[in-house]
């Protein structure tokens, strides 16, 4: 019969990489981003406080991990929005839809990408994510230029960051809860409007 001690033994995960994020997930979600330490993910996955050792360096490598992810899952959210589309600004419209569906989502995703300060250059692995990222939005608004109904004069990177930086703000205050909607139905209704509008303004005419 087994001893209490070997009872009290911390459960061997078979993909003790995927558990140990998505424990982490668990405790942003209650105490953001810079809320945990790598022992206490360890015994929310029950598992050895050396455990996570064996796939992370340090918690900041943990954290670069769930910000790869995050972008992964970013990238596919804006994809699979704009697929529907049947003309260009259509699509880069509907990946601004994709851009704030993640954030609402995925709030600790969100949170760790854009409120951790990490250096992407020490993370070979989640500055390429976040290069497939923007390399959507980019794709599209070369998409626009190429189809001419964009305004002339600017350079592709200018349109994508002006684009960015209009669904990044929704986004933010969507799931920080200022917003005056308190479905999702009604903020990505909001972010159709905004991003309609904001292409009315650049488009070419």
């Amino acid at each position: 019969m087994p001893s209490n001690r070997a009872k009290q033994r911390p459960y061997h995960h078979g993909n003790l990489r995927e558990t140990l994020i998505e424990s982490a997930l668990g405790l942003i979600a209650e105490a953001g981003p810079g809320g945990f330490t790598l022992r206490e993910v360890a015994r929310r996955a029950r598992v050895s406080h050396n455990a996570p050792y064996r796939h992370f360096h340090d918690r900041e490598d943990l954290v670069a991990a769930l910000a790869a992810q995050g972008f992964d899952r970013l990238t596919h959210s804006m994809t699979e929005a704009l697929a529907p589309g049947q003309t260009p600004l259509e699509r880069l419209r509907l990946s601004g839809r994709g851009y704030v569906a993640f954030a609402l989502r995925w709030p600790q995703h969100f949170a760790v990408m854009f409120d951790t300060p990490l250096d992407h250059a020490k993370y070979p692995q989640l500055a390429e994510a976040g290069k497939r990222a923007f390399g959507v939005l980019l794709g599209l608004v070369r998409e626009c230029q190429e189809a001419g109904v964009l305004k002339e004069g600017i350079e592709a990177e200018q349109f994508a960051l002006l684009a960015w930086s209009q669904v990044h703000g929704i986004a933010k205050l969507a799931i920080g809860g200022t917003f005056p909607y308190s479905t999702k139905k009604e903020m990505l209704e909001f972010c159709d409007f905004a991003t309609g509008s904001l292409l009315t303004g650049i488009e070419r005419r």
